[in-house]
């Protein structure tokens, strides 16, 4: 374990991928646990995974592997969680959509001004 961990401190895209292979699972159920949701939980995972790639010339010592990989999980679930939280505490505004009514009087008239004269009606009632 320590030689992949090494090899992957290296830039090893191989033995980065067996070192997560091994480590799939385990990390999915943290996740999982944590976020009680597939797709967050795999989001998760996949972010734990860029992190890792980006960050595993930080690790002191190879043999805290497994341990600094899944704090950085647990701190990727904590911001779904802290996200998530955000999303539930905002108050749920009323957008009134926006009307044009200018357009709609303008499409009218054109359709009246197309009617042969003794069609139309002479008084334009304006309703608002």
């Amino acid at each position: 374990m320590e030689q992949l961990i090494r090899r992957a401190k290296r830039k090893d895209g191989e033995a980065f991928v067996e070192l997560m292979e091994l480590h799939m699972q385990c990390m999915y159920k943290i996740a999982w646990n944590y976020l009680q949701n597939d797709e967050e939980a795999a989001d998760a995972v996949q972010e734990t995974i860029l992190s890792c790639y980006e960050k595993i010339g930080t690790l002191k010592n190879d043999s805290y592997f497994k341990t600094w990989m899944i704090r950085i999980l647990i701190n990727k679930c904590n911001d779904v969680l802290r996200q998530r939280q955000r999303y539930a505490d905002a108050p749920e505004e009323y957008v009134q959509p926006y009307v044009e009514t200018g357009y709609a009087e303008t499409e009218w008239q054109q359709i009246l001004n197309s009617l042969d004269e003794k069609y139309r009606n002479r008084k334009v009632v304006k309703t608002e």
